[in-house]
């Protein structure tokens, strides 16, 4: 087992006028080591082309996940796909990555776009073998993985864009990597990656997209833990333990509420201070503990992490609002989503009093189906979570 993992993100838009995207993504981990992503492109637009893909990316990313060979991926494909009676074809067509060990790809790619590798951030022009299966061309490829590398697979929404508009014959895919190259410098996640492919994208349609288009990215870099501490035990007499637990673990530390601070202060001998600088927002302001990484308000700023760790899932609106902000939220937020690949939390299980007011709408519940709600959403974004009670 090596130190890499993979950050993974996609983002669609839909043809114009279609409420369902004729593109489908699934993600299937076989370990914590290795995964098979599909992304499909259903012919057409609209219901018949969701179903497609959808039905497409499924049975492939399930198949692959169980062992099974490429052959018998598609001949299965070709036998279940409903026949068009428009066009008298049924198909999808469809780009698989499968993560081995996190330390091989391999990359089969049937008449999607052929994905772009990005190589110390440069375009890199990786060998492709290729192969008929059941009438298909089909590119393979196997690839050893480095630090840094970067994926992208697409539909042909993608270099489809601009057509008629800002170009004659659309997006050339030199013009796609010369995009990515300037913007993935900057060290942004996979799914911010993508965003602003799909952004751009849809820019050069003119916000009237003439096809469904999908972008997923996929990098390697190494593993970063992060440990969060959030709410005192319920035991006083566990608090020490919760603390040594907590800072003997490798990695940043944050930690989330005002008595949960206090304890954690005075364990490490230290004071707790408020931080007075004035900062426009409407979250509660940060405090700082000598040996800690970052110290927040608990209920309350927390709330608002899972607020945007939904949005990051969905449509990635409010990066902004998180991504430059020097509030306890924006920062939690870029610790979280953007440096941290495993992450424990510490959760204390006491009833605070304060909470118990009927007037306000924070209880006990609450404050557990946070960290609940918060460990879903990271692990979709790929995280290894681990949650302790005391």
């Amino acid at each position: 087992m090596n130190d890499l993992c993979a950050d993974i993100g996609f983002q669609s838009i839909n043809h114009d006028g279609e409420q369902l995207c004729g593109d489908h993504v699934d993600v299937v981990e076989q370990n914590d080591d290795s995964m098979v992503v599909v992304l499909a492109d259903g012919l057409g637009s609209g219901v018949k082309a969701s179903i497609l893909s959808t039905l497409t990316s499924k049975i492939i990313s399930t198949m692959m996940a169980e062992g099974l060979s490429l052959s018998d991926c598609v001949e299965t494909i070709a036998q279940t796909l409903p026949i068009c009676s428009v066009r008298g074809v049924a198909y999808s067509t469809f780009t698989i990555l499968h993560l081995v060990g996190n330390s091989e790809m391999e990359l089969i790619q049937y008449d999607n776009p052929l994905t772009i590798l990005l190589r110390n951030g440069q375009n890199y022009d990786y060998p492709k073998t290729e192969m008929v299966i059941g009438g298909k061309k089909i590119y393979h490829s196997l690839l050893k993985l480095q630090e840094d590398d970067i994926f992208i697979a697409m539909s042909d929404g993608c270099p489809h864009a601009g057509i008629g508009l800002a170009y004659n014959f659309g997006w050339k895919r030199s013009d796609i990597i010369a995009f990515m190259e300037a913007v993935s410098v900057a060290g942004y996640t996979a799914k911010t990656l993508s965003t602003m492919l799909i952004d751009e994208v849809n820019k050069l349609y003119g916000y009237h997209p003439g096809d469904d288009a999908t972008a997923y990215v996929l990098k390697i870099r190494k593993r970063i833990p992060m440990n969060i501490l959030f709410g005192p035990p319920r035991d006083r007499d566990d608090c020490n333990r919760m603390m040594a637990l907590f800072f003997s673990k490798e990695g940043k530390h944050i930690i989330c509420g005002g008595t949960t601070s206090s304890i954690a202060a005075k364990y490490l001998g230290k004071k707790v201070e408020v931080d007075i600088s004035f900062v426009k927002s409407d979250v509660p302001p940060i405090a700082r503990i000598e040996g800690v990484d970052l110290v927040t308000e608990g209920v309350i700023t927390v709330s608002r992490v899972v607020e945007y760790a939904h949005d990051v899932l969905g449509e990635n609106r409010l990066y902004e609002k998180w991504g430059f902000g020097r509030d306890g939220v924006s920062l939690i937020c870029r610790m979280l989503f953007e440096e941290a690949t495993d992450i424990t939390f510490y959760v204390g299980r006491a009833v605070n009093p304060a909470h118990q007011n009927p007037d306000l709408p924070i209880n006990f519940n609450i404050k557990m189906n946070l960290v609940e709600e918060l460990s879903v959403c990271l692990r979709q974004m790929g995280k290894r979570i681990k949650v302790s009670y005391f």
